[in-house]
């Protein structure tokens, strides 16, 4: 006869020490300040408190939770709704490779199949050294420039996989990397202080841009009443318009590859027909 594990209740979750209470005590009543409902504040919250650990812990929880008068039932709800919250222990660098339609076609599934040989982990896991966190993520909205990596936010464009495990490798042996458009990177925690609502520390980061392409401006351009712009071709075509700069790191993956499947030991899909 098998054993049923029934188990125990969990324990309420422990307080964070009393110095580190009282910092995020003061930080969350200045976001909670800004909104006329309480609850409105609990997205900031959970990153003020993601800032903290790296990830949202249970103790986490039952701090939003007691800040805003709310059930950690509740604010367990809308943590793990979200995956920019991470439910356990993460790298210093989140490394989002987009697998959606587009970038996988122009090479993102390469990418992430050989992220995921060249670091020896799986969608969603950590580097033994504590640098790297790869998941694979549904879309970047910058198709334009496909295939598209992602480090803590911040776009790597037109990648391939040499550009991709390199600049792995130049995260983790701690040398500087430069997206290709936006703000200079820094760490999740970090990354996740500037999300919950804090002033951004980084020189130049809040005037750095990341517009899009020429592409994504077409119908923007038409749309304003503007001539209608020459043909828009591949950053990696040899006419490359003189007046648009080409990427820095044009794509070699032009060939579809042969199945969107990135990673079939984390399907994204249904694993039960309705009703099961």
């Amino acid at each position: 006869m098998t054993d049923v594990q029934l188990g125990m209740p969990q324990l309420p979750a422990p307080d964070y020490p009393a110095e580190v209470r009282a910092r995020l005590e003061a930080d969350a009543r200045e976001v909670i300040a800004r909104y006329p409902d309480s609850r409105s504040a609990l997205l900031p919250l959970l990153h003020l408190v993601q800032s903290e650990e790296g990830h949202v812990t249970r103790t986490g929880v039952r701090f939003c939770a007691e800040m805003l008068g709310l059930t950690t039932a509740e604010v367990t709800a809308v943590a793990t709704f979200y995956t920019m919250y991470r439910r356990g222990p993460s790298g210093d660098y989140q490394v989002g490779v987009c697998t959606n339609t587009l970038c996988a076609v122009m090479g993102g599934d390469a990418i992430f199949e050989a992220l995921q040989r060249h670091l020896g982990v799986g969608n969603g896991e950590t580097t033994e050294d504590g640098k790297i966190t790869l998941e694979h993520i549904e879309c970047n909205a910058a198709c334009d420039y496909a295939p598209v990596v992602m480090v803590n936010w911040e776009f790597f464009d037109n990648q391939t996989v040499e550009s991709a495990t390199r600049m792995v490798d130049d995260l983790r042996a701690g040398r500087t990397v430069e997206p290709t458009r936006g703000a200079p990177l820094c760490t999740f925690k970090e990354t996740a202080r500037i999300l919950a609502g804090f002033p951004d520390p980084r020189p130049g980061a809040v005037e750095a841009g990341g517009s899009a392409g020429p592409a994504s401006l077409v119908g923007l351009r038409l749309a304003k009443g503007e001539a209608a712009p020459g043909r828009v071709v591949s950053p990696r075509s040899a006419d490359y318009p003189s007046d648009e700069e080409a990427p820095a790191h044009p794509s070699s993956h032009d060939a579809p590859q042969r199945t969107s499947a990135s990673d079939p030991h984390h399907p994204s899909g249904p694993v039960a027909e309705e009703g099961e």
